[in-house]
């Protein structure tokens, strides 16, 4: 039993930054009790991306081991915004926008687990229920010197950028939710770290059970710099057409292309150093291995019929200039003739907002009819055939 125990150990560790502490967990798992395992996310995007894959993939691992899987959606703590990472305070989420982001949370989230064995959770269910006293109780068991000691607060402390009262809370929030779950284990990426053990801390003080936490790495988003954020533009959605994902994972860099195959295939070590060789000597073109890493994440994550498509769309656009399998997308009647390209990139939904035109636009993102747009404010004389590139993998002809 205890070799048994320590391989699912072993299996549990692969992929993670850290496992905090691993004895602790030998011994839940050696328990044979049924384990709460937590993970939670705030509605703070309508869309999850495969940077959220990471840490889902681990849970479907416990959920497959037969233990209570609880996805907690933060529909109370996305009224604050979680201050990870940030220079200065996040402006509040409205509560249309809270709940028009978490509807399509569990649809995407069952993609990658068993919608019959998770418990959805909102913690607006209990933080919204506190009684004051009460409160006043849970801020009492955290020091201010313990929340400054956060490198988020730390900075902005030093640099003399303000910190709002209410970001403050934000840890302690996301700690009580342990407490109200009395969960076993949390998954969070590394930079939740410091909210996770503040879950860990405050079971101790309610005299519970601390939880184990198991951080993931983050994955790098399309640029190869900050990780994957739709509000920063580099990210790959789950709910996006499956060869619009595909053009967006054959546009990262051949390095990076080794961390999607790793976090997102999660290849043996044996298979990875092969690779690694077959490259390095010639016998495998990046190109063709970038091919293949495209194929595999669209066939696991969206279906293999989708996958087989959007590498036939691609290889008919970018490779053999076929421009007939561009998606073809007819202007509405009332856009004007000339058109500003702002406009015209929104009706082909290429955009979603004008700072991401202006981002597109001025690093020379965008081209009409092979000339490339670099002025924001340029008007657009469209005519039906025209072909618009935006990014380095998403075409779009003008239908008639």
């Amino acid at each position: 039993m205890k070799q048994e125990i320590l391989e699912i150990v072993a299996m549990l560790k692969k992929g993670t930054v850290a496992v905090i502490p691993e004895q602790e967990l030998v011994k839940k798992l050696a328990s044979g009790k049924k384990l709460n395992i937590k993970l939670g996310m705030d509605p703070t995007a309508p869309d999850l991306h495969l940077g959220h894959v990471v840490v889902l993939e681990k849970l479907r691992q416990f959920q497959n081991l037969g233990h209570d899987i609880i996805f907690l959606i933060g529909n109370f703590t996305a009224r604050i915004g979680d201050p990870t990472g940030k220079s200065k305070t996040r402006p509040p989420l409205s509560e249309f926008d809270i709940e028009l982001n978490t509807r399509t949370y569990f649809q995407q989230v069952s993609r990658i687990l068993d919608p019959q064995k998770v418990s959805i959770r909102y913690n607006a269910e209990w933080l919204d229920a506190i009684p004051l006293k009460d409160f006043v109780t849970l801020c009492a068991k955290v020091t201010l010197a313990r929340l400054i000691e956060r490198e988020d607060f730390a900075t902005r402390l030093k640099d003399h950028q303000p910190i709002a009262f209410h970001e403050l809370l934000y840890p302690i929030f996301q700690g009580y939710d342990s407490v109200a779950l009395f969960a076993d284990v949390e998954l969070g990426g590394t930079d939740q770290t410091f909210n996770l053990l503040m879950g860990r801390y405050l079971q101790e003080q309610y005299n519970q059970e601390a939880q184990v936490i198991l951080t993931v790495p983050l994955l790098e988003g399309l640029d190869g710099v900050q990780k994957m954020s739709k509000s920063l533009g580099n990210a790959i959605g789950l709910n996006e057409p499956a060869d619009q994902a595909y053009g967006k994972l054959m546009s990262i860099s051949d390095q990076l292309m080794w961390r999607y195959n790793e976090l997102l295939l999660q290849p043996s070590q044996e298979e990875l150093t092969r690779l690694k060789n077959e490259v390095a000597v010639g016998e495998l073109h990046p190109m063709a291995l970038k091919k293949q890493i495209a194929y595999d994440i669209v066939a696991k994550f969206w279906t293999r019929e989708e996958a087989e498509k959007a590498q036939e769309t691609f290889e008919a656009l970018f490779q053999n200039k076929d421009y007939s399998k561009a998606e073809q997308v007819v202007l509405p009647a009332d856009v004007p003739n000339p058109a500003w390209i702002v406009d015209i990139l929104k009706h082909l939904q290429a955009i979603k907002t004008s700072s991401e035109a202006k981002r597109l636009i001025e690093s020379n993102s965008v081209t009409v009819d092979g000339e490339v747009i670099n002025d924001f404010k340029a008007y657009i004389a469209w005519k039906p055939g025209m072909t618009i590139k935006v990014g380095k993998h998403r075409i779009y002809v003008i239908k008639a």
